[in-house]
């Protein structure tokens, strides 16, 4: 299963750092993937190439899609939506922040089920969907991690709570 990480211009890149070392200290490669496959410009002001376009990876292949905050407004479409659905459809974790949870919404992803739209909630799960409001990327990387089944253990969990959340240096 693809983990694949949705960037657009104007995608707020700290709000999915810890979960991407996460993924990546765990030896998960995250493919970044843009709309049309062009690199983007974050709200960093980084610029990210990607490694292809959105609709170039099978959706039915995704284990997990991370969808970051930022403006929007180049993602909220049919085609976003459609594939959305399609990852839902076949229950790959789908992990939004921010204004990336309004694209779940507006794709009809956050129908019937507990997210930081339906709830006072910094960080929702339900089912395969995380949803979470922008303060909340810490628990949003936890949670994500949780549901991958990242940690070896509680005593594992236990330590990157204290050091992520709770800003506890580690031993």
């Amino acid at each position: 299963m693809k983990t694949i990480v949705f960037l657009y211009n104007t995608s707020c890149i700290y709000e999915i750092v810890i979960l991407n070392y996460f993924l990546k200290y765990s030896g998960i490669d995250a493919e970044f993937v843009s709309l049309d496959g062009e690199p983007v410009t974050v709200m960093e002001g980084y610029s990210i190439n990607v490694s292809d376009k959105l609709t170039a990876i099978d959706a039915d292949s995704v284990g997990l899609m991370i969808v970051p905050g930022g403006n929007t407004h180049e993602i909220d479409n049919p085609v976003v939506w459609k594939y959305l659905n399609q990852v839902n459809n076949h229950k790959g974790i789908i992990a939004a922040i921010c204004a990336g949870v309004d694209v779940l919404d507006h794709a009809g992803v956050l129908n019937g089920i507990v997210s930081t739209h339906s709830t006072d909630l910094d960080v929702a799960v339900d089912g395969n969907i995380i949803t979470s409001r922008a303060n909340g990327y810490v628990d949003f990387a936890i949670e994500a991690a949780k549901k991958l089944r990242l940690f070896k253990d509680e005593q594992d969990l236990q330590e990157t709570i204290a050091f992520w959340r709770n800003h506890q240096r580690m031993q």
